[in-house]
């Protein structure tokens, strides 16, 4: 049996982390993740809109995952790889090189991302709307919604 681990943060799963679950776990029989826990993304300086909790749920639901666990910080991949005698250790490439380090104990594989999706730019482009934003909508819907009443009340 083939075994695939790989660790992430998983905030706002998209379809990028879908197809990168997809990839790696045809490269074996089981993928297992390591989801970080939000007291490790605090040391990693990230703030995640999902907690930990539900980040795992969600995760641990994906079809191409067998398990989820806690990723509680950076030096456990080593124990994690010897624990569940993983055979394929993936990353995205953005991590590329960083963990040739484990290629002494399994396969240490980068995978490319998903072109043009990227948590951290939904993250921006969701940080973009602001309540004067929605108020601008608002008044802009009104002014069209008064002229659409206009108009029926003329041909009514």
């Amino acid at each position: 049996m083939t075994t695939v681990l790989t660790y992430g943060t998983f905030d706002l799963f998209h379809v990028g982390h879908v197809r990168l679950l997809k990839r790696l776990r045809a490269l074996g029989d089981r993928l297992i993740v390591g989801v970080s826990s939000d007291e490790f993304n605090a040391l990693k300086g990230k703030k995640s809109f999902f907690s930990y909790e539900e980040r795992l749920e969600i995760v641990a639901s994906s079809q191409y995952v067998d398990f989820a666990f806690p990723e509680n910080h950076w030096q456990q991949k080593r124990d994690d790889i010897i624990k569940y005698q993983v055979d394929i250790f993936g990353m995205g490439h953005d991590w590329q090189g960083k963990f040739d380090d484990l290629s002494n104990i399994c396969q240490v594989i980068y995978l490319e991302r998903t072109e043009n999706v990227s948590t951290t730019e939904i993250k921006q482009a969701l940080s973009l709307v602001n309540v004067e934003k929605i108020r601008e909508l608002e008044k802009s819907f009104s002014t069209t919604l008064d002229i659409l009443q206009s108009i029926t009340s003329a041909y009514t």
